[in-house]
C-alpha cells in the first residue's frame, strides 16, 4: 500500500468519524441540527416557489386562450381544448414538484415535532425512531404521498377550476356563441367528427371529476392540524 493510499484511507475514516461523533456526542448533535435545518428550509423555500411557478404558467396559459378565444374573427372552438391539453401538461409538471416538496416538508416537521418541540416541552418523541427514519431518507431519499393522492390534491386545491372554466367557455362558444351552427357542427375538429369530441370531453371531465373528489385516506403531512382557530395570540 502506497503513502497515497494511506492518507486517503486516513481521511475516508476521519469523515466518517465526524459523523459519528455528532451522533453519539449531545452538543455536538445539536450544533449540526440547526444548520441542516435552516439547508432544508431553504431546499423547501425553492421548490415551493418552483410550484408556484407551475402554477402562473398555468394561469397565463389559461388568460391567453380565453382571450384569443372569444376575440371574434375565425378562431376555432377547439383552441380551448389545446388550453385543456396545455392545462394536463402543466398538472403533470405541478405533480412531480408537489411530491419533491411534500418529501422535504415531510423531514422539516419530523424535525419540528421530535426536535424542536421536545426541546421546548420535553415529551415523549412523537415518532421513536425519528433519527434512524430521518437518517434512512436522507440516504435513500422517497416521495411520503403517492402519485395519485398528489394529483387528486393538485387537482382540488388549483387545475380542476381551471378545467371546468375552460370547459364552461368551450360549452359556452360551440353553443350560445354561434347560434347560427349546430353544436355537433361547432365542436368538430379538422379530422374529428363533432360527436367523437363531444363524448371524448365529456368522458374527460368524468374522469378528472372523480379523481379529484374520489375519498382517499390521506398520506401527505399537513402544516396545520383541524379548522378551528387556536388561542395563543394574546
Amino acid at each position: 500500500m502506497t503513502d497515497d493510499d494511506t492518507e486517503f484511507d486516513a481521511t475516508d475514516q476521519e469523515a466518517r468519524e465526524v459523523g459519528q461523533t455528532a451522533a453519539t456526542d449531545a452538543e455536538e448533535f445539536l450544533s449540526v441540527m440547526p444548520h441542516y435545518y435552516r439547508g432544508e428550509v431553504s431546499t423547501s423555500g425553492n421548490l415551493l416557489s418552483r410550484l408556484d411557478l407551475t402554477i402562473d404558467w398555468a394561469i397565463v396559459l389559461v388568460t391567453a386562450v380565453l382571450a384569443l378565444a372569444f376575440q371574434g374573427g375565425d378562431v376555432a372552438a377547439y383552441l380551448l381544448l389545446i388550453g385543456i391539453l396545455g392545462v394536463t401538461l402543466f398538472l403533470f409538471f405541478d405533480v412531480r414538484r408537489y411530491r419533491a416538496f411534500d418529501a422535504s416538508r415531510a423531514r422539516i416537521r419530523v424535525l419540528e415535532e421530535n426536535l424542536f418541540a421536545n426541546s421546548l416541552d420535553p415529551d415523549a418523541a412523537p415518532m421513536a425512531e425519528w433519527r434512524r427514519e430521518l437518517a434512512a431518507d436522507l440516504r435513500t431519499p422517497t416521495f411520503k404521498v403517492s402519485y395519485w393522492e398528489a394529483l387528486s390534491r393538485r387537482l382540488r386545491k388549483v387545475y380542476y377550476p381551471l378545467y371546468v372554466l375552460l370547459g364552461v367557455a368551450w360549452a359556452f362558444r360551440i353553443s350560445l356563441y354561434t347560434p347560427e351552427q349546430s353544436w355537433v357542427e361547432t365542436a368538430s375538429i379538422p379530422g374529428l367528427a363533432g360527436e367523437f369530441v363531444l363524448v371524448t370531453v365529456a368522458v374527460f371531465f368524468l374522469v378528472v371529476t372523480a379523481i379529484t373528489f374520489w375519498p382517499q385516506e390521506r398520506e401527505a403531512r399537513g402544516e396545520y392540524h383541524g379548522d378551528v382557530s387556536g388561542k395563543w395570540k394574546r
